[in-house]
């Protein structure tokens, strides 16, 4: 049973590959016809040498190859672009060799920027804002760099590129920092690559680049991505060392290319910009010594004949020396007699000295020197005693000044201190005469305080002739119905106590007669502990 399936398509008719192909493309093409196809346009690289154009259309979740033949592409008004949004009307047809379908289109026209792109201008636009795209930011590229650092991914073609047309225009050592060129994480490492050249030291084990060029094969807009995030255009911006920009190919623009100190179209031309050919140089310098080397024969041969000419209008060595060599016989001849005149002269003159030189002309000259010493001595011995005299008037002088100023000194103390005492004394009066009113005062008011008391007190009320009734436990009695019968009272009058018992037979009080509910008796209460005060107290004072 499992084996039918298998049997059953025994018979079946066979398809070759081509044949199958073409099934499907007249399908496609019988099926859908001409249609219209709304997406961004993405790996857009130009019209191809034979004038088609080869993109794709795409949005969010799919991606369709598209092709423009030649002569649709010379009467479209509106022109293909990299990242832009368009509506295309076409044939959807199929590409046998490589087993996929695609649309060739006959006519375009705008459908609005694609994001990516409105994106990259919204990005341009702030950071040119910012100056990071002005040219005064940008640095000259060295001529001849002795290290260059190259930033891409080690395993392209690129690096290869950039290694081969070095070699060929100039050798130079080259450091390579791989990087992921595409996807995520690739901006972050592009750089942290640029800011690592520029954190290397100046003389440290691996040397500083002289240029850098950041390089990328060709790809779309969203391959090329990576160059276009903040983070890449700022740290090429901010490189110390002069960049250059090498991304896709001559049509592709990104970001970085805004930033960096000089773009290169592809990135064998990046290389072209970074050295000069070594042969044009070796040529060049040595078509530079040939030209000196001419002009140094010429200036040889100009001086040479100058000096010739200047030797023909020079007389000859004979006719320079004749009239010196005349002149030597002469004076030779008469040396002789030159110098015995000289010895007679110094002779007589030697002489004439020596008759000065007597005894007596000595004595006199010693005479002389003894006579201004004695005068020299004279004059010193006078100057020593008026030094000394007017220093012992000074001294003199200085004494008196100093007796006068200590008296002056003294007295001048003993008038302060004559001045400290009275004012001492006056001080002390003045603090007499304080204190004395002061008692006065507190005595006035001690005084009046008294009579205060007095007046207050209730032994005055008591003096006219009222009387302070208590208890038998010594309180105040306020009214007659605190007053229980046969009470033991105490009246206090002005000149003494008296004992007293309360009438049995006395009505009661007058509330009780009034109606009003008769106040229950209230329960003594218990004596306090005081303290008895004398009858007369007096004043305190």
């Amino acid at each position: 049973m499992p084996d039918m399936p298998a049997d059953n398509l025994i018979n079946a008719p066979e398809f070759t590959v081509s044949e199958l192909s073409s099934a499907l493309k007249r399908t496609v093409e019988d099926r859908f016809g001409h249609v219209r196809v709304r997406g961004e346009i993405s790996g857009f690289r130009g019209p191809h040498s034979s004038g088609h154009c080869y993109f794709a259309l795409k949005d969010e979740s799919a991606k369709i190859e598209a092709v423009i033949w030649k002569f649709a592409h010379a009467r479209m008004r509106f022109k293909p672009q990299e990242g832009l949004e368009v509506i295309a009307t076409g044939k959807l047809t199929t590409y046998p060799n490589s087993s996929k379908y695609q649309i060739v289109i006959d006519s375009l026209e705008p459908a609005g920027i694609g994001a990516l792109m409105a994106l990259m201008e919204e990005r341009k636009r702030k950071l040119a804002a910012e100056g990071l795209f002005d040219e005064t930011r940008k640095q000259l590229l060295p001529w001849l760099p002795e290290v260059i650092g190259v930033v891409t991914s080690p395993t392209g073609a690129v690096i290869r590129d950039i290694l081969h047309r070095l070699q060929d225009r100039f050798p130079r050592r080259v450091l390579v920092w791989p990087v992921k060129v595409q996807g995520d994480g690739s901006a972050e490492q592009v750089a942290a690559a640029i800011r690592g050249f520029n954190a290397l030291p100046e003389a440290g084990r691996i040397p500083r680049p002289d240029l850098l060029i950041v390089a990328r094969g060709g790809g779309s807009l969203e391959d090329l991505w990576s160059f276009n995030e903040e983070i890449v255009v700022r740290a090429a911006a901010d490189s110390m060392i002069p960049l250059i920009s090498a991304v896709g190919h001559e049509t592709d623009i990104t970001l970085i290319d805004f930033a960096a100190d000089k773009r290169a179209p592809t990135p064998t031309a990046a290389a072209e910009m970074a050295v000069p050919v070594r042969s044009e140089l070796f040529a060049e310098v040595e078509s530079l010594a040939r030209r000196t080397m001419v002009c140094w024969q010429r200036g040889q041969e100009s001086r040479r004949n100058e000096l010739r000419a200047a030797a023909r209008a020079l007389p000859s060595l004979s006719e320079l020396l004749a009239i010196p060599r005349q002149r030597l016989d002469h004076l030779g001849a008469a040396l002789p007699r030159a110098l015995k005149a000289n010895t007679h002269a110094h002779h007589r003159r030697f002489s004439h000295l020596s008759a000065g030189l007597t005894l007596k002309v000595l004595r006199g000259q010693v005479a002389q020197a003894n006579h201004r010493l004695t005068v020299s001595g004279e004059r010193i011995r006078l100057s020593a005693r008026a030094l000394l005299r007017n220093r012992r008037e000074r001294f003199a002088g200085l004494e008196i000044r100093l007796k006068a100023s200590k008296l002056s000194n003294a007295q001048a103390q003993r008038n302060t201190i004559a001045r400290d005492r009275e004012r001492t004394q006056r001080l002390a009066e003045r603090a007499r005469r304080a204190i004395e009113t002061a008692m006065q005062r507190l005595d006035a008011r001690v005084a009046h305080s008294g009579q205060l008391l007095s007046a207050l007190s209730y032994r005055g009320v008591l003096a006219r002739g009222f009387a302070l009734v208590r208890d038998e436990h010594g309180h105040a009695v306020h009214a007659a119905a605190a007053i229980e019968p046969n009470a033991r009272l105490s009246i206090e009058f002005a000149d003494g106590r008296v004992g007293a018992t309360a009438d049995a037979d006395r009505p009661q009080a007058t509330a009780s007669a009034s109606g009003a509910p008769k106040a229950a008796p209230r329960e003594p209460k218990p004596a306090p502990k005081r303290v008895p005060k004398p009858v007369d107290q007096g004043s305190l004072f």
